[in-house]
């Protein structure tokens, strides 16, 4: 059994998948055209906010923004090594420097109680991670971070809510990751950032385009971040699947609870304001390999998210966080597991699963 299996949601939607993609051929617009203006009118609904802006990437999403609030060199931006390098990458490419902060050990997000000790004069943004379509602790962050602009990556986190509403309606933007594995993914790289803020918006659409205010017109340096039309057209097709997708990852995840409780074994993250999206649902056993190994006997794949925290990888030596620096995030590096989390599997499948969680 895979952990995660992208082959069974494609056919789940394949027909309208291929008329989309169909349609974008016989229209002859492959480039920011009516379906990149489609998906962003219809994400912005979703999502509660009043723009969408589409990016070829979640990368781009991250670095866009920071870059649009006037972020580099010599800033700092405060953020979680419990990530993937690309939100540190984001940050690093402007010029500018992460200063991170351990997470919770309960919800593995942000702490909000260690950002007082880390602001300084050069902190121009907090950027928390909604790590594993967990929501953080927005109340808690937006008040330690004062007029400080709070810039959320949700790219694991599309439909994630915070007590009862949309995750992204909080903060002065959201970013969002469209890679193929997301709960709502397109057929390649894609990305979105989300706002209620004018201004932000149209930077963004300035940015995303070689900084051109028209054609051919160049007002600021920037770089080409465009969503192609196929790539737009794919997720307006999945979209309207986004919500009974999430609420079958969570049902999976409370059967997945249910087979945990009463072993050794710690389940997902679940605080009390979040209704998470279960990108993936994590294990966390100091007995890894074992665990691994005995459901790899049980035929059930599973996969390590992540192994190695980006500060104690060489790109980011030199921001002199040494190991023992972030003991929560290394803890959870050194234990956690990746189990099958996504809204194909079957009834059967889900049984396995929680036979080989009980019995471990």
């Amino acid at each position: 059994m895979p952990w995660i299996d992208l082959k069974r949601q494609y056919a789940g939607v394949k027909g309208e998948v291929e008329a989309a993609i169909q349609r974008v051929l016989d229209s002859g617009w492959f480039v920011s055209a009516s379906e990149n203006e489609g998906f962003e009118q219809e994400w912005a609904a979703y999502c509660g906010t009043l723009h969408a802006v589409a990016l070829a990437s979640g990368t781009d999403a991250l670095n866009l923004t920071l870059k649009a609030l006037g972020i580099g060199p010599g800033d700092e931006v405060i953020t979680v090594a419990f990530t993937v390098s690309a939100t540190l990458d984001a940050i690093h490419d402007l010029g500018a420097k992460p200063v991170l902060i351990d997470v919770d050990p309960v919800t593995y997000t942000l702490d909000p109680s260690q950002i007082a000790a880390k602001l300084s004069p050069h902190t121009k943004a907090i950027l928390p991670v909604h790590v594993y379509g967990h929501p953080v602790d927005l109340d808690s962050i937006l008040a330690a971070a004062g007029d400080i602009p709070v810039v959320l990556d949700a790219c694991e986190a599309h439909g994630a809510l915070y007590k009862g509403v949309q995750a992204s309606t909080h903060g002065v933007a959201t970013c969002y990751s469209f890679y193929p594995t997301k709960n709502l993914g397109a057929l390649g790289d894609a990305g979105a950032v989300v706002t209620n803020d004018n201004a932000l918006a149209e930077r963004l659409r300035l940015l995303r385009q070689h900084g051109w205010d028209r054609r051919y017109h160049s007002v600021t340096p920037s770089l080409n971040s465009r969503m192609d039309e196929i790539q737009a057209a794919i997720l307006r097709a999945k979209l309207p699947y986004l919500d009974d997708w999430n609420d079958r990852r969570r049902a999976i995840a409370r059967r997945f609870d249910e087979a945990i409780s009463g072993t050794k074994l710690t389940p997902a993250p679940n605080g009390p304001w979040a209704d998470p999206a279960y990108y993936f649902y994590v294990v966390l056993t100091p007995q890894r390999d074992a665990f691994r190994g005995a459901l790899k006997d049980a035929g059930i794949a599973t996969d390590v998210s992540w192994p190695e925290p980006p500060h104690l990888q060489p790109a980011y030596e030199y921001l002199g966080y040494g190991k023992g620096s972030l003991p929560v995030t290394e803890r959870l590096c050194d234990q956690v597991v990746t189990i099958p989390m996504f809204p194909d599997l079957t009834d059967p499948e889900i049984d396995r699963i929680c036979a080989a969680l009980r019995s471990f």
